[in-house]
């Protein structure tokens, strides 16, 4: 159960520029740190969302989806598994067109009620690194 190749450019081409980073926050040896500022240098505006709120690269962190008072286009979903699900059907509560489970981030299930409710959705990829091999 994977994205196509065409889903994943979709989500990063034209789905929108809205991206909130879930599990993103000051921490620069974190990965969501990184991949937040890819995403940034490729014109998608980041929007944090950690317990903390913290403001990263600039932009303002929330401390929860339901917290972003502006649509949002895509949720990069950068906690653990066990927490992705509960992130992706926050994504679906919000209106979010897509959600993008990170490498290493996995479940099938949340998989299914995403796609069910008719997002696209992206498991156990990284962004940053699908981004630049767009041609």
């Amino acid at each position: 159960m994977d994205a196509t190749a065409e889903t994943i450019r979709r989500i990063l081409t034209s789905t929108g520029d809205t991206w909130a980073v879930v599990g993103l926050s000051t921490n620069p040896s974190r990965a969501a740190w990184g991949v937040a500022r890819v995403l940034q240098r490729f014109g998608k505006r980041i929007v944090p969302v950690h317990p903390k709120a913290e403001t990263v690269h600039g932009e303002q962190g929330y401390a929860s989806l339901a917290d972003i008072p502006f649509p949002v286009d895509v949720v990069d979903v950068f906690v653990n598994s066990g927490l992705a699900g509960k992130v992706a059907d926050e994504a679906v509560a919000i209106g979010a067109k897509a959600v993008w489970f990170q490498l290493g981030v996995i479940d099938t299930e949340a998989y299914a009620r995403t796609r069910e409710a008719g997002l696209d959705m992206v498991m156990d990829r990284c962004p940053a690194i699908e981004i630049s091999l767009l041609d």
